[in-house]
């Protein structure tokens, strides 16, 4: 896709207008339109790609806030676009968003990403060198190299406003917490457990073998995108495609946000240097292990070591458990007391207490539990109005006043170090099934399983495998490239 020549602003325009008709008695929109009028120039125009599951409450939230007006879908899957297009039928709609971004470029200010991981990035490149902001689904994209280069985006379009859709980290859960750990309740916190118990979508299973006929409302070349081509599979599309690698990327794509996002905020965590992982076997019969490449694992441990940072006395290890795997419960809690959310939760551990949350940094709580009557902290850091909800209109209220002039709780210099860590801990993962076959001609060897990888930040490579770095940064589909 050729990159489109940016064009200025609407509210730049009625600005100059403004100025071109000195002497003109304007009367302002809102005195017109009555009390609680939002005038057209005061709302921010949004073409959104993707509209269904989560695009399609996305865009219902930016649309609560009486400040957004939701003015183009796109979809590749009409069924999946049909609420989206009841609830908004005054927007225009198109299939293939690089259409909607040619033609309609001139006609939006922001734009929304809710597709499956493997477009994030592609999609979201193109809207921001348009200057356009943008609102993106978590993970921020499917592999490290993408990542990277969102976040360097943000640096090269400072007038771009960015925010990830990890909701959580406008909770007040996560304020909490920071400003827990910023007066010393706990001390120096060196390690920390984040778990949940996803997936709850079928991984560790073989790629099917049986083809199925593509449904009429679904364009699938355009599904695909920059993922290789392959013969459309039933159970894939919508939801189940979080499972395979070449489009999702597992329980760390889908809840690592969510969880991992308190520790980067805490404690200014930035880039891992080592990374180890062991995942669940699934066996297909005795003592025969399955192999699936193409799939995530049903369960992992990733260790993820990070240097150092200005809040810590020495590197901090992150725990990664998933598929159901927990933490030992700490001494602290009561046999009887929630560990976590029960499925899902995060814990400090520092060298003067501990501290917990659930998802989306949820509940913080001191432990014991006792000492969240006996400890009062003042508050130092400013809330978000409606914390997870208020996640959709932080963003409006942000790309309405102009970059540099509101806070966003994950803009991409946060969402894309954040994300860099999960998918670096999928790197682990996929290394772990890595295969060489011996020199024998018997069997295999799997050089990824029992090593610590060791991270090169500046060239983004492991270094002491070279095999695992061909999942750094894939290659796309003919026809596909990010600029």
């Amino acid at each position: 896709m050729s990159q489109l020549p940016e064009s200025p602003s609407r509210r730049s325009f009625l600005k100059q207008g403004t100025a071109a008709t000195a002497g003109v008695l304007i009367v302002p929109r809102f005195v017109l339109g009555g009390k609680g009028y939002t005038a057209p120039s005061d709302q921010l125009v949004i073409a959104s790609v993707g509209v269904g599951g989560k695009g399609e409450s996305d865009i219902a939230a930016f649309a609560k806030t009486g400040k957004a007006r939701i003015a183009y879908l796109c979809d590749v899957d009409d069924r999946r676009a049909a609420k989206s297009r009841q609830a908004f039928p005054k927007a225009e709609y198109y299939k293939d968003w690089r259409k909607l971004f040619d033609k309609e470029h001139k006609h939006f200010d922001a734009v929304s990403v809710s597709t499956p991981d493997h477009n994030h990035a592609i999609t979201t490149l193109a809207a921001m060198q348009l200057g356009k902001h943008v609102y993106v689904q978590k993970p921020l994209t499917h592999d490290i190299y993408e990542a990277r280069m969102l976040t360097d985006a943000a640096r090269r379009y400072p007038k771009v406003v960015t925010q990830m859709g990890n909701q959580g980290a406008s909770n007040d859960g996560v304020r909490q917490l920071m400003e827990w750990y910023d007066a010393g309740t706990i001390g120096d916190v060196h390690t920390i457990y984040c778990w949940t118990d996803r997936p709850v979508w079928p991984q560790g299973i073989a790629w099917p073998t049986t083809k199925a006929p593509v449904p009429a409302e679904l364009d699938w070349d355009l599904w695909l995108g920059t993922a290789p081509q392959r013969d459309y599979v039933d159970k894939l599309v919508p939801f189940n495609w979080r499972g395979w690698w070449d489009y999702g990327t597992g329980a760390l794509g889908d809840m690592g946000c969510h969880l991992l996002e308190a520790p980067f905020r805490v404690l200014d965590l930035q880039y891992a240097n080592t990374v180890q992982a062991s995942v669940g076997s699934v066996y297909v019969d005795e003592f025969k292990r399955g192999y699936f490449p193409d799939s995530c694992p049903p369960s992992s441990h990733v260790t993820l070591t990070f240097p150092k940072t200005a809040k810590t006395k020495g590197d901090i290890t992150v725990h990664w458990m998933d598929g159901g795997i927990q933490p030992e419960r700490p001494d602290e809690l009561g046999p009887n007391e929630l560990f976590g959310d029960g499925g899902n939760g995060i814990l400090f551990i520092g060298d003067k207490g501990k501290m917990m949350a659930s998802t989306y940094s949820a509940d913080p709580r001191l432990l014991p539990l006792s000492r969240n009557q006996e400890v009062h902290v003042p508050q130092t850091l400013a809330r978000v109005p409606g914390q997870a909800n208020g996640h959709y209109g932080q963003w409006v209220e942000a790309c309405l006043a102009g970059a540099g002039k509101m806070k966003v709780s994950s803009p991409f210099e946060l969402a894309g170090p954040l994300t860099e860590a999960l998918l670096m801990a999928n790197l682990a993962i996929r290394g772990y099934d890595l295969q060489q076959p011996k020199a024998t001609g018997q069997g295999f060897n799997y050089p990824g399983r029992g090593r610590k990888l060791l991270w090169d930040n500046q060239q983004m490579r492991i270094t002491n495998l070279d095999e695992v770095n061909q999942f750094v940064k894939r290659d796309y589909r003919q026809g596909w490239k990010l600029a």
